[in-house]
């Protein structure tokens, strides 16, 4: 089969865990994840994610944070709009808070989140809005500056010293969404796949289910009442993982995967092969429905602290206004995207996981291929204690464990955890 065929190229060596390999849990209709109780224990979570509660023009911002496992165990958390980071010990004990410091001894005013490790030793964070990305050691120090000329949507390293990146750019009359292998000592860029989708002229209401309203002073607040949108079937990037010696290229839409080399040649390519799905008319039109008695039945609204509640108000009659007209306007099923992500684990099996047709179901089904390249069957993650947010930036596989940023279901203060779960 080809399939089989496309992942044989993924070799790898196995690790086990427990004396049973994640393959051999995989096997399971549900695999759950048990804290570590040890992991972290005597950390003042309160403190160590004080930033939990911060909110951004009214907007609750402080679960924007992710992680990066090091080599060693150790892991370090990203707090977005926050010029830090935070560092664990392999035993998750919290170590320190620490920032990008230059040559002279200062700190960077401003830092990006750590997007990925190049080299086994250097961090590399996301794009500032001139297309800069630092790259420092793991105490913070200051080691060059790559730049790109375009926005990234996810950036990896790659064993070769370089990084691959899914980027995009606003031409004149289109959007061009491309993969590039970008190398680290050079700066060169390559880029390996692209693919252009038509801008919606400015005048026209394109897109059902995505709603925005200008404030006079600052802005405009924006948001979506479904967890995929009408364009997203055409729109949704791809993802990239690095399994072995090769660069994987997983497109949700057309559920097509690439396999290319650590230069970005390609090898070979085959399609997932479960069906495509649809959200029927009835299920739109009850999604829409909901959202909308949701956002009627908020009595004194606040999109934005720095207008008047009057303004507020105005701000919710236009969009419930709008989303009313949107479900007048539903007249056909919308393509699904065949996956929502994926990720490996640490037997450098890839995980693509189904998109989720509710936000937030806690029942999330993926497909695995273990590193022979067989197709090994579909399962789920399921947890009693926490709130699964299923995400590369939150989940990484380490040495048969998971760690991760998750909220606690029970918990007095700051829920926010960095957790270690066992796989049962």
């Amino acid at each position: 089969m080809k399939q089989i065929v496309l992942m044989s190229l993924l070799l790898v060596a196995t690790l086990c865990l427990s004396a049973q390999s994640l393959t051999d849990l995989y096997q399971k209709e549900s695999i759950k994840l048990v804290p570590d109780t040890e992991y972290g224990a005597g950390n003042n979570w309160d403190q160590v994610f004080e930033t939990y509660y911060d909110t951004l023009y009214g907007k609750p911002m402080g679960n924007r944070k992710s992680l990066l496992v090091l080599p060693d165990g150790s892991v370090v958390v990203n707090h977005a709009y926050h010029n830090y980071y935070s560092k664990f010990s392999p035993d998750g004990k919290f170590v320190k808070e620490f920032k990008v410091i230059k040559s002279n001894g200062t700190p960077f005013k401003k830092t990006n989140h750590i997007d990925g490790i190049i080299g086994g030793n250097t961090f590399f964070t996301g794009l500032d809005n001139m297309g800069n990305m630092l790259c420092f050691d793991f105490d913070g120090n200051y080691k060059k500056t790559l730049k790109l000329d375009y926005m990234t949507k996810q950036m990896i390293g790659l064993p070769n010293n370089k990084i691959a990146v899914v980027g995009w750019v606003i031409w004149a009359e289109k959007f061009r969404d491309f993969v590039a292998v970008v190398d680290y000592e050079t700066n060169e860029q390559n880029i390996i796949w692209d693919h252009f989708t038509d801008r919606c002229p400015i005048d026209e209401h394109c897109q059902l289910f995505n709603y925005s309203y200008a404030f006079e002073e600052r802005g405009a607040i924006g948001f979506s009442t479904m967890p995929y949108s009408r364009t997203q079937g055409v729109a949704a990037p791809p993802k990239i993982a690095n399994i072995g010696n090769k660069l994987v290229v997983a497109y949700p839409t057309t559920g097509e995967i690439r396999v290319h080399d650590l230069d970005g040649k390609l090898v070979s390519k085959d399609k997932i092969s479960w069906a495509e799905s649809y959200v029927s008319v009835e299920e739109q039109k009850e999604i829409q429905q909901k959202a909308i008695d949701k956002y009627k039945s908020i009595r004194n609204p606040t999109f934005a602290s720095w207008v008047s509640a009057e303004e507020n108000q105005k701000a919710m009659a236009t969009i419930l206004k709008e989303m009313e007209a949107d479900l007048e306007k539903i007249a056909e099923p919308i393509p699904i995207p065949l996956f929502s992500t994926m990720m490996k684990d640490s037997e450098d099996n890839l995980l693509i996981f189904e998109f989720p047709k509710e936000e937030k179901a806690n029942q999330f089904h993926v497909w695995i291929y273990d590193n022979e390249g067989t197709f090994v069957g579909q399962s789920s993650f399921v947890c009693d204690d926490y709130e699964l947010e299923i995400n590369p930036s939150k989940m990484v596989f380490h040495d048969g464990f998971i760690y991760s940023l998750q909220r606690l279901k029970e918990a007095s203060g700051v829920p926010l955890r960095l957790v270690r779960f066992k796989l049962e």
